[in-house]
């Protein structure tokens, strides 16, 4: 049953690099978003999850996990990262990569260690990410035009900072109150 799990996050893995995400949303910004979000908040707990003992090297600390996604996820949307990213190839492998790896650091060690840990490390990633998409979504201007030398879209980027908000903001939350409980739960057995 975990080996699907794990089988299921490499072919979604596969469907966001290789559907034309880019022909339904019109727009390169919310494709983006979408790849970025399935790759850290659900292809990469699915890997934890469907090949345990592969990531247990990434098992590290929740909170070095967590500290290490706010670095890949803050530092890529800077508007001149994103753009480099956006227009080289080489940009676009380094920027999926860091958020493929930082995506298994949060989940390998939040899910493989102490619960109450892993709720932290999950609930300090729900905080800084739901800050980014609000900030994406209630920016003024479209914050990349300039980079990328093309007219504003202020909706496009807003639709991104939505599903920042709608992929992201619950998994981490609901995996993070789910660890809560497992920790309550264990802590009632012990006693």
């Amino acid at each position: 049953m975990t080996r699907g799990l794990g089988y299921f996050g490499l072919g979604l893995l596969a469907a966001l690099w290789f559907l034309p995400l880019s022909r339904w949303f019109g727009a390169d910004f919310p494709h983006h978003m979408l790849r970025h979000m399935g790759l850290v908040a659900v292809v990469a707990p699915l890997l934890v999850l469907g090949f345990p003992k592969a990531v247990v090297p990434l098992a590290l600390s929740p909170l070095l996990g967590a500290v290490a996604e706010f670095v890949v996820v803050w530092g890529w949307h800077l508007p001149a990262l994103h753009g480099w990213a956006r227009d080289s190839w080489l940009g676009l492998v380094l920027e999926q990569g860091s958020f493929g790896l930082a995506g298994l650091l949060v989940w390998a060690g939040c899910l493989r260690g102490d619960p109450l840990a892993g709720a932290g490390g999950l609930l300090l990633t729900t905080m800084h990410m739901t800050l980014l998409g609000a900030l994406i979504i209630l920016a003024p201007r479209d914050l990349y035009a300039e980079v990328h030398a093309r007219a504003a879209d202020l909706g496009a980027q807003q639709l991104g900072g939505l599903l920042m908000l709608g992929i992201g903001t619950p998994i981490y939350l609901v995996a993070g109150l789910a660890l809560v409980g497992r920790a309550l739960s264990d802590r009632r057995e012990v006693a």
